[in-house]
């Protein structure tokens, strides 16, 4: 029972999972002083406080739920803007980039095209 645990724990799977987790959490932590640090105060300077916190329908108070959709739609085009469309333009600069095939690859892809033609379908 033991063994296969530590077969569990072993697997790359879990252990990347593990990590993704752990950096996303302290990740999490960057974008939340980014969105209450630096843009909540930007649109306070715009507009005001952004808090609506104090409206209610009747007896039901729907403003704490504004806010957090408020601010997980802040979070999110920060997300987008600042991480994912810069990293984008990075990972294509990178594929762009790429080194061309060398001539033993040619030589193999020829090789292999010539084979498949001859070959019977």
């Amino acid at each position: 029972m033991l063994k296969g645990f530590r077969d569990f724990i072993g697997r790359g799977n879990v252990l990347d999972l593990a990590v993704g987790v752990i950096i996303g959490a302290a990740f999490g932590g960057i974008v939340d002083s980014l969105v209450k640090d630096i843009v909540t105060p930007v649109i306070g300077m715009l507009g005001g406080q952004p808090d609506f916190s104090a409206i209610k329908f009747g007896s039901v108070a729907v403003g704490n739920f504004m806010n957090a959709v408020l601010a997980f739609l802040i979070k999110a085009a920060g997300l987008y803007f600042l991480i994912v469309v810069p990293f984008n333009r990075f990972a294509a600069k990178l594929a762009a980039a790429a080194p061309p095939p060398s001539p033993s690859e040619l030589y193999l892809k020829e090789i292999r095209d010539l084979l498949a033609k001859k070959s019977p379908a």
